[in-house]
């Protein structure tokens, strides 16, 4: 997959040579439940936290005024996006930012360790072509105790269809898409035996009228 993760990283440039410049201005619109977990995430008080698919990195930013002393990191496939969020970055602050495939990063080579105790996506699962890879490496690298949090596009079922046709219209102009299958991968995931390192647990819930959705993954300890 690696091949087609370059290629995405390539399109990902091209979207947004542009738009990194407006992107958190109009994303605010239709990102709905970003905020929320980042409450959430603040209220567990990590030593660390990562992003994978960080774009702007508007969102580790507003972590770092509500966790001053935690380390920040994020990755993502667009070179574009990780300039602007270099050029944005707050004076004084240290979140680390590089260039990574989802599925495939060396967060040691990369950051210095080589497990986290949060791990978040945000409306970044939807636009990565090998999405179970995704999920699949950020649950390796979940600490015994940790949390994986995902708010996503959902099927927006509560809603008109007109509103639905168009909505998916606009998502698949940024390749954008909602995947059945990671809801149901998520819930695999719950069922299966306890690894080693601990058993995962789901919870789930709404945006809107299924509008999105966030889901948390806790890995309990042995």
């Amino acid at each position: 997959m690696h091949g087609s993760t370059a290629t995405h990283g390539e399109l990902l440039d091209r979207i947004y040579a542009i738009q990194r410049h407006f992107y958190d201005i109009t994303r605010k619109y239709y990102l709905f439940g970003r905020d929320r977990i980042i409450d959430r995430i603040a209220e567990t008080s990590p030593e660390a936290v990562l992003e994978i698919g960080c774009g702007t990195g508007r969102n580790l930013f507003l972590l770092e005024r509500e966790l001053p002393t935690a380390d920040l990191y994020g990755i993502d496939a667009s070179k574009e996006m990780l300039k602007h969020a270099e050029v944005k970055k707050p004076r004084g602050s240290r979140a680390q930012f590089s260039f990574g495939y989802a599925e495939s990063f060396d967060p040691q080579t990369l950051f210095g360790r080589s497990t986290f105790p949060t791990l978040f996506f945000s409306y970044s699962l939807s636009m990565m072509p090998d999405w179970r890879g995704a999920l699949d490496h950020a649950i390796a690298l979940l600490e015994p105790g940790g949390t994986i949090w995902i708010v996503d596009f959902c099927d927006q079922a509560g809603y008109p269809k007109w509103f639905q046709k168009v909505l998916q219209w606009w998502l698949s102009v940024f390749h954008v898409r909602f995947e059945p299958a990671l809801l149901e991968r998520l819930k695999e995931l719950q069922e299966e035996q306890p690894r080693a390192e601990g058993k995962l647990t789901l919870s789930f819930e709404n945006v809107g009228r299924r509008y999105g959705y966030i889901a948390r993954l806790h890995l309990s300890r042995t």
